[in-house]
């Protein structure tokens, strides 16, 4: 059922009732006017014959016939449109005129007007003592039917309006009720036409002044950006999949065929010399790391592109930092590795995200900035320049040519011999992007080595709360 319908049937049945509800007060005010009426009748009717009553019982005290006729006349002439009833002060009746109920009640109770039931009808009936020296009581009384047709006449009316009112009213209400549901009716065609493909793009709603109208249309338009992103994530874990299985594949092909060449050549001469033995044992071992290391690394590089934004919060980069530190000297004790950090250095991140990019630009100058025959010796600082973090890592090694700065970052890259993935600095540069930051190579300030320096928004007190930006997909080639 339509909600213009629903709401004229409702409509209708409520203005019914109204009327109905507002006849029966109408019906009861109304009997209770007449019923005021009619006593006030009976006292006014009361008080004029009092007079002529105290005659009359006086007269037929005193045995004086004429006069107790004449007062008899009166009260007979009096009772035209009342019942009137003289009882002297034994209860026997003196005189009567009019209609008068066979049964009355006890004087005493009819003080003021009484309704009592009696020959089959109602009457109301009223007593008033007479005093002086020959007591006795009036009796007042007029059918309580008498207002029956005046209450008739008003409940036929109020049926009347009742029997109008409800159609009217249901139709002017069904009519309100369409122009009023009008804008919910185009909220829901516009709905009904969505182009799944269009998502909220394809949602226009243009303001009704209907404030449940437009809150549902705000809330269908939040519904489909969500579903939007939803779906936009979901893609993206899609690609994701298809170039990690792409870039696995690609990349592991050449480990795995010379793990295979080196085990058929063990395989085929059972006999090989030891020196040549233990050198197919080396390449086997070093095939191995590398698909170690090339796995973990594609696996680091999807967790990246698929981290969600509830994962990020403030972080003090101290930690992560004095981690990456402690583990890189832990694992190589010969390094010469010199720390300085500033205190207090907080930005919005993901913790582990952090860590990653920290652990690979150690590890990187640990592989890449040792000269000849001496060990690397590498100088970290981390420090607050205006609202940055600014992460330096230096190294004493080779350097980079001022051409292969830029391409250092890119997936794979590797200079000739290098034992890496060719994905540790890429992971750097994802997470750099992830943070809002950025990430160069250069030279340092010694003019010898390399420096890479990474900065990263600081979190301030009156800045709001940093969202994850939009990220590059870090396994296509080109980012």
């Amino acid at each position: 059922m339509r909600l213009a319908t629903r709401i004229a049937l409702w409509s209708g049945a409520v203005v019914c009732l109204l009327v109905l509800g507002a006849g029966a007060l109408l019906l009861g005010l109304v009997t209770r006017d007449l019923r005021a009426e009619q006593d006030t009748r009976l006292q006014d009717r009361a008080a004029a014959v009092l007079p002529d009553v105290r005659t009359l019982l006086n007269a037929d005290h005193q045995g004086r016939s004429q006069v107790a006729q004449n007062q008899h006349r009166k009260l007979l002439e009096a009772a035209l449109d009342v019942g009137i009833r003289v009882e002297d002060a034994a209860g026997q009746p003196v005189a009567s005129g009019g209609p008068m109920p066979s049964a009355l009640p006890a004087a005493a109770a009819a003080a003021r007007p009484l309704t009592v039931r009696a020959d089959g009808r109602g009457w109301r009936v009223l007593a008033r003592p007479v005093g002086g020296a020959d007591p006795g009581t009036l009796w007042v009384a007029v059918p309580a039917s008498a207002a029956d047709p005046q209450v008739s006449a008003v409940r036929g009316r109020v049926l009347l309006v009742a029997g109008l009112a409800a159609p009217i009213g249901g139709l002017l209400a069904f009519a309100v009720a369409r122009r009023a549901a009008a804008p919910l009716s185009r909220l829901g065609r516009q709905a009904a036409a969505l182009d799944p493909g269009a998502g909220a793009a394809g949602f226009r709603h243009r303001p009704s002044g209907i404030g449940e109208v437009d809150e549902l249309a705000a809330a269908l338009a939040g519904a489909l950006a969500r579903y939007d992103q939803q779906a936009a994530r979901t893609a993206q874990a899609l690609e994701t999949a298809r170039s990690f299985s792409a870039a696995a594949s690609h990349e592991l092909r050449t480990p795995l065929m010379g793990l295979q060449t080196n085990l058929d050549v063990l395989s085929a001469h059972p006999d090989l010399p030891e020196p040549d033995r233990s050198e197919l044992l080396a390449d086997l071992r070093d095939d191995h790391r590398r698909l170690l290391d090339l796995l973990t690394a594609l696996r680091t590089l999807a967790r990246g592109d698929l981290v969600e934004e509830e994962a990020f919060g403030p972080v003090d980069l101290a930690e992560p930092l004095a981690a990456a530190v402690a583990e890189l000297r832990r694992r190589r004790p010969e390094l010469q590795l010199d720390c300085v950090q500033d205190p207090d250095l907080r930005v919005f991140g993901w913790e582990a995200g952090l860590r990653i990019a920290f652990d690979n630009l150690l590890a990187n100058a640990a592989v890449h900035g040792a000269r000849p025959g001496e060990p690397a010796r590498i100088t970290v600082g981390l420090r607050r320049v205006g609202g940055e973090a600014v992460l330096t890592v230096d190294d004493r090694g080779p350097g980079i040519p001022p051409a292969e700065r830029a391409a250092v970052f890119d997936r794979f890259h590797r200079r000739p011999g290098s034992p890496g993935s060719g994905l540790g600095l890429t992971l750097v540069a994802q997470q750099a992007a992830l943070h809002r930051g950025t990430v160069t190579a250069t030279a340092p300030p010694a003019g010898q080595g390399s420096r890479f320096e990474l900065r990263l928004p600081l979190v301030l007190p009156h800045a709001p709360t940093l969202s994850l930006p939009a990220r590059p997909e870090w396994f296509t080639p080109a980012r």
